[in-house]
């Protein structure tokens, strides 16, 4: 491993503001919209990333009422998930770190892959506290 290698390895630094935390979401892939009221007051901020077979879902409500989830690609409906792998609320640049720490590929879905998974065929089982497991189908 090089020298250059390592230093791409290494963690981002901490978000220090909101808006370069919503800029390094949208570099990740993050694409935002943002719900109104029928006055046409902004709602909340809400960016969703589709990946790997999960979706990751972060709610701007308030600076220090920000929620990130991220829940089986399944999902019908992603603002009110049934299933959710991974879920955190607090301050925006909390959550906002937290979210970019996450893994782009979950445990869950390379388990599957690494042993055999059928090209991603399966389902997602529920787990205890809300958490899932990806069971693959078998031959």
């Amino acid at each position: 491993m090089s020298s250059a290698d390592l230093v791409a390895a290494a963690p981002a630094p901490p978000v220090s503001d909101t808006e370069t935390g919503l800029r390094r979401l949208i570099d990740r892939g993050f694409q935002f919209v943002h719900p109104r009221s029928p006055e046409g007051e902004v709602l909340a901020v809400v960016g969703i990333r589709a990946h790997e077979n999960v979706i990751d879902v972060v709610r701007l409500h308030a600076e220090d009422d920000v929620i990130a989830t991220r829940m089986p690609g399944g999902e019908p409906d992603i603002l009110a998930p049934r299933t959710t792998l991974w879920q955190v609320s607090g301050s925006v640049l909390t959550v906002i770190d937290q979210l970019l720490a996450l893994p782009d590929q979950p445990a869950e879905v390379a388990v599957a892959a690494e042993t055999g998974g059928q090209g991603g065929r399966g389902c997602w089982v529920p787990g205890r506290g809300g958490a899932a497991k990806w069971l693959p189908a078998s031959a």
